[in-house]
């Protein structure tokens, strides 16, 4: 197969724009049906540069491209057995090895149409051998080429250790690329809810093998990141979407959160929405919710959530036939308010924990979610209480957690979502 047989890029930019709506493909269509895709494969980068007069990140010089009947074909059209996992900017999807991609040294080309409203990810292999997790964003943003890319190049040169790191970005016709370092051992919700007993289980460790030290790892490693974003950095960044799927795990098993900051590549009203859609209701903090004001304690909150998560091995809500829905931090309540913290850790720890560490963990939870705002620590003292630096004065330190059970007539900035 002749590599020069490929469309370059200002060809499927022709194509975008003079290809007819009756004429688009019955794969296009499927994908009106989603609001984001991701996924993943291995690809060589080719030799392909950006010219000097495109909008381009410094960090990334080459562009791999391919079309979208050859993406088409390498997910299988998209089949649900590719998708790998889900986050509150796109699905996951792992692409089918297919002899396309074993033979050519192919450039990537991420065909995207203005109206679908489409985002996608891949993982690839950038020339000195990093791996990568590519984004593509379709124009959302109402921002300029050179807005936006302000905002990649601000991202990108925030650097920590528990921030999956954005190498670059680049725009091109209707789309938008950023480029990520790759997880290797994927997201911290798909590892707190795998079984060792679970035959399909893909995941390199289970809750049985997530020990004690790991966990209180993870969740300083969070810790850490959240207020080096807080608190270390000027403008700050609030996450705004802070849970288990969105912290990331790399083949050492540290944390690294993602997606901080791309909420200021979309408009307003987009980004609070997705929060609503992405399905995150338990790690919301009541004030966003039900008013739009939205601070660095709004993150805080999350955090508190996902810290009862990491220690309880609970999801934030749960369901059953007989009690129905209910919330983990309903939960960590009662039994604080009983004395009885201690039976909400893990089961599965088999008692293999330092009792002490786990009711500082629990109550650093708490305290994060307390109802007023005011009253949550920030992220460094947060840090400082789970670390021990700080003792808890008494138990009148932690009041009642405020909790969104629903989205019914939530009123969100100047919108009001009503359930349909």
């Amino acid at each position: 197969m002749d590599i020069e047989s490929f469309s370059p890029l200002r060809r499927v930019k022709k194509r975008i724009r003079t290809r007819s709506s009756s004429s688009s493909s019955s794969s296009v269509n499927k994908l009106f049906s989603y609001s984001c895709f991701s996924f993943k494969y291995c690809f060589s980068s080719s030799s392909y540069k950006i010219s000097a007069g495109d909008d381009c990140m410094p960090d990334l010089q080459n562009v791999n491209e391919f079309s979208f009947s050859e993406l088409e074909a390498a997910t299988n059209s998209f089949h649900p057995s590719t998708k790998i996992g889900e986050g509150g900017f796109g699905s996951v999807y792992k692409v089918q090895d297919t002899v396309l991609f074993s033979y050519l040294n192919l450039k990537l080309v991420v065909y995207v149409n203005d109206v679908c409203g489409l985002v996608f990810g891949v993982k690839g292999r950038l020339q000195d051998g990093q791996v990568v997790a590519v984004k593509v964003l379709s124009a959302e943003s109402k921002q300029g080429e050179r807005e936006f890319m302000s905002e990649i190049a601000s991202m990108s040169s925030i650097s920590h250790e528990n921030l999956v790191n954005l190498r670059g970005g680049c725009i091109n016709g209707p789309f938008r690329i950023l480029v990520y370092d790759y997880m290797e051992n994927g997201n911290l919700s798909r590892t707190l809810s795998s079984k060792s007993s679970d035959p399909h289980n893909t995941t390199t460790f289970d809750n049985k093998i997530i020990s004690w030290k790991v966990r209180l790892d993870i969740s300083i490693g969070i810790a850490q990141g959240l207020a080096h974003i807080h608190e270390e950095i000027n403008p700050c960044i609030v996450h705004r979407d802070i849970k288990a799927s969105n912290i990331l795990l790399d083949h050492k098993f540290t944390p690294k959160i993602s997606d901080f900051g791309l909420s200021k590549l979309f408009p307003e009203n987009i980004s609070r929405i997705s929060t609503r859609v992405a399905g995150t209701l338990g790690y919301l903090a009541p004030e966003y919710a039900f008013s739009g004001h939205l601070t660095r304690k709004s993150d805080v909150y999350s955090f508190g959530v996902l810290l009862l998560e990491i220690v309880s091995g609970r999801k934030a809500i749960d369901f059953d036939l007989e009690l129905g829905e209910h919330f983990l931090v309903d939960k960590a309540w009662d039994m604080y308010k009983n004395d009885m913290l201690l039976q909400l850790v893990d089961p599965l720890l088999e008692g293999n924990f330092a009792e002490a560490e786990a009711i500082r963990f629990l109550k650093v939870g708490l305290l994060c979610v307390q109802e007023k705002c005011g009253l949550r620590p920030n992220m460094s003292t947060a840090l400082k209480l789970m670390r021990n630096e700080i003792d808890f004065s008494s138990n009148k330190d932690i009041t009642k957690p405020g909790l969104v059970r629903d989205f019914m007539n939530v009123k969100i900035g100047q919108k009001q979502l009503q359930s349909s």
